[in-house]
């Protein structure tokens, strides 16, 4: 009896130690499952963290780009900026000198027109210095040319000479003009606007006229009386 329960003692026993064996291992790999589990989960963590951080750093970088980009930009725009004032004032200053000069030239053309059509088309001017008595014998253009004559240095015994070259040439008249050739005035200059040396007035003044015709003369033959000798002996003066 006693080795009977002995047996059945040790059966149990055995049964005991296999259960608990079977418990344990369960409970051993239900515990490696969860360490393995953990693990893994620990792996996706820092390969989740390298990503964040991978990502952290691309937009770092992406951001540093694009703010260097505006700066570039910005730093491009006024650059553009600052060229375009520069050469939008060259420009005006271009432009206003331009409007200027042409406004210039317009009123000088305009003035020289009125110039021409007043002398052209205007009256006589008539003379207002003194006649000396030596030139009383004298009226009209004569009369001016004679006391003309006189206040450049000439001697009165010079204006007969004078007398007779003018009166050959135009007759005194100081609107004379050749058709042919183109002199014109008392003196018969040629071309007649090259007593405007002398003034504007030239074509309507006879004292403009003189004046230019005894500078010539003095210049030319030191005295009328060697002009009227030139005239006579070629035809001109």
């Amino acid at each position: 009896m006693n080795r009977l329960w002995s047996r059945v003692g040790i059966r149990v026993a055995s049964v005991g130690l296999l259960v608990a064996g079977v418990i344990g291992g369960v409970y051993l790999g239900k515990d490696q499952e969860v360490q393995a589990r953990s693990a893994q989960a620990s792996v996706v963590v820092q390969a989740d963290a390298a990503e964040m951080q991978l990502l952290k750093e691309r937009h770092g970088r992406h951001a540093a780009a694009r703010a260097y980009q505006r700066q570039a930009e910005g730093e491009a725009a006024t650059k553009a900026a600052a060229e375009a004032k520069v050469a939008a004032g060259k420009a005006r200053t271009v432009e206003k000198k331009l409007i200027e000069k042409k406004a210039a030239e317009k009123k000088a053309a305009e003035a020289k027109k009125k110039a021409e059509s007043s002398s052209g088309s205007g009256g006589t001017v008539p003379y207002t210095g003194d006649i000396p008595s030596s030139c009383d014998e004298y009226s009209g253009n004569r009369a001016t040319g004679c006391a003309i004559m006189l206040s450049e240095g000439f001697k009165i015994d010079q204006f007969p000479c004078l007398d007779k070259l003018w009166k050959k040439e135009s007759g005194w008249n100081h609107r004379a003009s050749n058709a042919s050739s183109g002199a014109y005035g008392i003196p018969q200059a040629l071309p007649g606007s090259k007593m405007a040396s002398e003034g504007g007035d030239w074509k309507t003044n006879p004292a403009t006229q003189i004046k230019w015709g005894l500078g010539y003369i003095k210049g030319r033959y030191n005295t009328p009386c060697n002009a009227w000798s030139h005239s006579q002996n070629t035809g001109w003066y």
